[in-house]
């Protein structure tokens, strides 16, 4: 049963999580530079219940971070996508690539068709992306997608121990963006 739909980049497949994306996952969880600034790294059963997590909030929303999975190889490659647990600071689309892919612009290929589907589908007035202050590359990506610094913030417990930078741009500055740059929707 498929959660949600099939969107699809140049290079990328992005699909809501199934079953054989696991394995996968448990490995991308366990790795301890992809998951510095994102919460740290997560024991295989801690990573499973990740796992079902994203998959029920699909379920309970209809919406949640797509699986992103390389057409060339068919391997799975992250998750990306929108994200708004209880108490988010906001309608987020947020991003992680498996280590040995970064470099490549997977996370903003994916993140452009998330954010189009978000405001186009969902409905939302803007995106945000919740970055670790450290996190130089991802507020690279932000960049790259025209987001800029709104504010600091902090996540909900149990993650509320540092402060958090809040980039993002609302629906209407994504979309005339998009267009002075001639991009299609």
């Amino acid at each position: 049963m498929q959660l949600g739909p099939t969107l699809e980049t140049q290079r990328l497949i992005l699909r809501p999580p199934q079953a054989e994306d696991f394995e996968a996952w448990a490995a991308f969880k366990a790795d301890e530079e992809t998951c510095r600034h994102i919460g740290g790294t997560e024991p295989r059963p801690a990573a499973w219940r990740s796992f079902a997590a994203m998959i029920g909030v699909w379920h309970l929303k209809g919406f949640a971070m797509f699986s992103v999975i390389e057409k060339a190889t068919g391997e799975w490659v992250g998750r990306v996508g929108p994200w708004q647990p209880e108490g988010w600071p906001g309608t987020e689309v947020g991003w992680s690539i498996v280590r040995d892919r970064w470099g490549r612009g997977y996370g903003p290929e994916a993140a452009i068709a998330t954010i189009d589907w978000a405001f186009d589908t969902l409905g939302w007035s803007e995106v945000i992306h919740t970055i670790d202050p450290e996190n130089v590359n991802s507020k690279a990506v932000a960049a790259k997608l025209g987001s800029t610094l709104q504010r600091m913030g902090r996540l909900p417990a149990p993650f509320d121990t540092k402060d958090i930078e809040i980039w993002g741009q609302s629906r209407e500055e994504w979309f005339a963006r998009r267009e002075r740059e001639g991009l299609k929707r």
